[in-house]
């Protein structure tokens, strides 16, 4: 079969397309040809070794994609060959087969195609456990969502509303927040605009946001403090810049306010919030209420240009790979 392999450390220039053995499903697992892989920057981090597992090379990445069960381990029930599903495999996503977990599938709604579905898991798992596990968010309070145009922000932007959250998106154009206001976020601000804490401040009447949602890091990160309420919780997702931040822990006390590490990985593993998650997120998509942004797509033989692409920051959606 095709695939993505990386035998070191590096970035874009590092992908190799191959030719692998075509991979047989084990005990507990499910065979699935993909038919389409979303691209996270998780997964530049981890071609990198900069992710917060470790890399073992030679390595397939790609955590997350959609297609079509093609076998069975042994052991597996509730499943059939031929179902459509969405799947959370952690890497070997960029090749035309793909072996997980049968407990990391999920079936799609026949409405939804491989594109969207393959956008789904980890940006909306990691919105809902994000908000309503990690910030117990609770509705009217406001919420700050940074590159509220990509694929994580635009399943945060459509979570948020679905919990009755006031949202204001952060993007790095006119394009990127027209796309936030057709999602449903209230209040849309440039990332680059001058006093951007306070036209935070001010949309919020001069309180400040109830939960920030973190993925820049960096030097913004002090500036993201600023914009938090009295009980404020800042939600560390990510770190785009892949720079160091730096924070003055004391300063938190005087507004009783938390910085909150958010990782989708552990939950994965917990079958009761593994469960609440689904009963809150698959009748929503069923019904239509939310719908993956789908990016730019690339073949997987494109997949260095795929990588360039979401670093250059211009993606919208999630950017897909399809074999």
């Amino acid at each position: 079969m095709k695939a993505i392999q990386v035998q070191r450390a590096g970035g874009p220039e590092v992908l190799e397309l191959t030719d692998l053995p075509k991979p047989s499903p084990g005990p507990g697992q499910v065979l699935v040809r993909v038919e389409a892989a979303g691209l996270n920057f998780a997964d530049i981090l981890y071609v990198a070794g900069e992710y917060l597992v470790r890399t073992r090379y030679p390595t397939v990445p790609g955590m997350e994609f959609a297609g079509v069960i093609e076998a069975l381990g042994e052991g597996v029930d509730g499943l059939q060959p031929g179902a459509r599903v969405a799947a959370l495999g952690g890497s070997g996503a960029f090749a035309e087969y793909a072996v997980v977990p049968a407990r990391s599938v999920l079936p799609l709604p026949p409405q939804m195609s491989a594109a969207e579905a393959a956008a789904f898991p980890v940006s909306y798992f990691t919105a809902y456990f994000a908000l309503r596990t990690q910030a117990r968010a609770q509705p009217g309070e406001w919420v700050l969502i940074q590159a509220a145009a990509g694929a994580l922000g635009t399943a945060s932007i459509q979570i948020a509303k679905q919990m009755g959250l006031r949202v204001i998106a952060l993007a790095s154009s006119e394009e990127k927040l027209a796309l936030c206001r057709r999602l449903g976020a209230d209040v849309t601000l440039l990332n680059t605009q001058d006093n951007l804490v306070e036209a935070v401040r001010n949309a919020t009447e001069g309180k400040g946001v109830d939960i920030l949602m973190e993925v820049v890091g960096g030097a913004g990160f002090a500036q993201s403090l600023k914009m938090l309420a009295y009980r404020g919780r800042l939600l560390v997702i990510g770190s785009a810049s892949r720079e160091m931040a730096q924070m003055y822990p004391v300063g938190l006390m005087k507004g009783n306010q938390s910085v909150i590490g958010v990782w989708l990985t552990p939950f994965l593993s917990d079958p009761a919030e593994m469960q609440a998650a689904v009963a809150f997120l698959m009748p929503l998509v069923a019904s239509g209420q939310i719908r993956p942004v789908v990016g730019e797509r690339f073949k997987l033989e494109e997949a260095a240009e795929a990588f360039r692409f979401v670093l250059s920051r211009k993606n919208t959606g999630k950017v897909i790979l399809e074999p």
